[in-house]
């Protein structure tokens, strides 16, 4: 009677390729991982640069802002310089720098930031300066009292003075020179403007200006 011999190749060549596709499987998985995360990357770093690009544009536009304001102060004092010495809220302008406004109250009675100034009171300058950005502003008077009127006084305990040399087109805030003797100048109150700029993003950026 015959013996029968069975061979075992077959079968370790099977259980090698179970390795083996397995093997891939894990491989395969890894590789799928690792392109999500790539992609997410790349999505992430365009958002990030989109919105940075959209700030800076934001900041750029932020001066339009303030030349508009600096405008509006010029012509009142061309025309009209008394005006300045009161509030005007419907042109966005304080007399004093501690102003409060419709909606920008401060419960505690402390000082209203310009910030909370310019979200609740700004005008509109711009409603779409062409890159989609709004700007607002406020100009504030660097006062203590809304109706201080000139002259003031020279010790600043009303407001917060700069000068320009007379005799001279140039302007700096009220000092002393190099050999410490006061500056025979006229006195002009410092003007601080805050400029509001909301991108299409609805990014937000805000910029200060002071200015006499």
């Amino acid at each position: 009677m015959k013996s029968i011999t069975v061979k075992s190749d077959s079968f370790k060549s099977f259980r090698q390729q179970g390795v083996v596709l397995f093997i891939a499987l894990i491989a395969l998985l890894v590789m799928s991982l690792a392109a999500v995360a790539l992609i997410r990357s790349v999505d992430t770093n365009t958002m990030i640069a989109g919105n940075l690009s959209f700030r800076q544009s934001a900041l750029v536009s932020s001066d339009r802002g303030a030349e508009a304001a600096l405008e509006w102060i010029d012509a009142k004092l061309v025309v009209n310089a008394s005006d300045l010495n009161n509030h005007i809220p419907a042109e966005g302008y304080f007399s004093t720098y501690v102003a409060e406004c419709t909606g920008a109250q401060d419960p505690d009675g402390n000082e209203v930031d310009a910030i909370r100034l310019v979200d609740n009171c700004g005008v509109l300058s711009i409603a779409d300066d062409g890159l989609g950005n709004e700007i607002r502003y406020v100009i504030q008077r660097m006062c203590f009292d809304p109706d201080t009127v000139p002259p003031y006084d020279s010790d600043e305990s009303t407001c917060l003075l700069g000068e320009a040399e007379i005799g001279t087109g140039s302007k700096k805030v009220r000092g002393k020179d190099k050999g410490g003797m006061l500056l025979d100048a006229k006195q002009s109150p410092i003007y601080r403007v805050t400029v509001k700029v909301t991108g299409p993003r609805n990014t937000i950026s805000y910029a200060q200006t002071f200015a006499y």
